[in-house]
């Protein structure tokens, strides 16, 4: 069972793991908040012109537009 994974390790083993996990992160490169933020913010406005949640779609480009309608008789 996966989800028991944690459960047959050793306190030793799930340590080791952590630790291993630790040590790939200390290597990423950290950037500022300020800096990051800014540039993120630049992007999504950027592309807001091309975002279909902002934009909505064509009907007739809209793959999950209904085919037929529903008749009640």
């Amino acid at each position: 069972n996966p989800g028991n994974m944690a459960q047959d390790l050793t306190e030793k083993e799930l340590l080791k793991m952590e630790l291993d996990q630790l040590k790939k992160e200390v290597k990423n490169e950290r950037q500022m908040v300020s800096k990051t933020g800014k540039e993120l913010k630049e992007y999504i406005e950027s592309m807001a012109a091309e975002d279909p949640l902002l934009k909505g779609v064509p009907e007739d480009k809209n793959p999950f537009k209904e085919k037929g309608g529903c008749i009640i008789s």
